[in-house]
């Protein structure tokens, strides 16, 4: 199996990424990052910077919201609420900065940790039927990797021969019963021999330090996509504020202009009509329409703005599809413009 690591701005959903950040946000952020650095101490058990991950997630974005714990042999998880009997939404695998035993690498995928995430995963969707879970994430407290849970599903819940082998595994079917047979002689195959490829988002904090330490502004932006990678919104893909549903001001009035259109009101009620004479742009979607439509043939001035503005309408909506259907093609190809993007004067 090949590991292709991105960076955070490209696993982040399009509109996200685009949405600023305030300044209490990083400050918050930057806090809470020095805390981390300073607590870290890489001849501490597993358990210990174990904790100090979890504090570090639940003071800069969680605490109050999303119940962050052990559950069961899993070293972290972030709940999809604030209970522990909200389902798991996010699974961590932790380990110490040293372990590079049994820690991932780009280069090298097959390690321990990447075979305990599928061990969960597969628990939680089989024994759960757990289908919440959003992202998996394997850290060593300073590189991360963070996967998306849909790759998980595809490659490895949805393999047959996996599953099958998985779930006789867990009935003690087979000549082992532990799961570090599991790990060796049933997962560490199957990831050897996989031809698949899976992608991970990855950071190491250690190239942030020098930003989180500082007070130049121009360095906070380069923690703003770091910022959003561990933020529920992403981890948990959660909605917010001004998502790619939500209606930007300025191009709502942008798209009223180049229809020929504008917005007035009457009494508490907001209309949109066609501008009046001294406003209209020849040049316009709907004046150019209307032109046409006068020139060809002999209807009323009424029905000939409505008639003209219905065209207008039906082409935009299928502009706005084809290009609603491109944002969501580059995000399921993570972020990948160049062989997915369509809407743009190169094609």
């Amino acid at each position: 199996m090949k590991l292709f690591p991105l960076k955070p701005s490209a696993a982040l959903n399009e509109a996200y990424r685009k949405q600023s950040l305030n300044q209490e946000q990083i400050k918050i952020f930057k806090q809470h990052f020095h805390i981390l650095f300073s607590r870290i101490n890489e001849s501490e058990s597993e358990e210990y910077n174990k904790n100090i991950i979890a504090d570090f997630l639940k003071d800069t974005y969680y605490k109050g919201q999303h119940e962050i714990n052990t559950n069961e042999r899993k070293d972290l998880v972030i709940h999809t609420g604030p209970k522990a009997s909200d389902s798991v939404g996010v699974i961590i695998e932790t380990k110490k900065p040293g372990n590079k035993a049994e820690m991932i690498t780009a280069e090298k995928p097959t390690a321990k940790a990447l075979y305990e995430l599928i061990h969960y995963y597969l628990h939680e969707r089989v024994y759960k039927d757990n289908k919440e879970i959003k992202h998996l994430i394997v850290t060593n407290v300073y590189e991360w990797f963070v996967f998306d849970a849909q790759d998980f599903e595809k490659l490895f819940y949805q393999n047959k021969d996996l599953l099958k082998a998985y779930k006789a595994w867990h009935d003690g079917v087979l000549v082992g019963d532990k799961t570090e047979w599991l790990y060796n002689q049933l997962l560490k195959p199957f990831v050897e021999k996989s031809n698949e490829e899976i992608n991970a988002a990855y950071f190491n904090l250690k190239k942030f330090e020098k930003a989180v330490n500082n007070h130049d502004k121009a360095d906070d932006e380069k923690l703003v996509d770091l910022y959003k990678i561990l933020s529920s919104e992403h981890l948990l893909k959660k909605t917010f504020a001004n998502d790619s549903n939500s209606l930007n001001k300025e191009f709502y009035n942008e798209l009223l202009h180049i229809i020929g259109l504008e917005e007035k009101k009457e009494g508490s009620k907001k209309l949109i009509d066609r501008k009046p004479i001294t406003s209209r742009n020849d040049g316009s979607l709907l004046e150019n329409t209307i032109n046409i439509l006068q020139s060809r043939t002999a209807i009323s001035e009424a029905e000939l703005f409505s008639t003209a503005l219905e065209l207008c309408i039906n082409w935009l909506n299928r502009i706005l599809f084809l290009k609603l259907m491109e944002g969501q093609l580059i995000q399921y190809h993570r972020g990948n413009k160049k062989d997915y993007s369509f809407l743009n004067a190169g094609r």
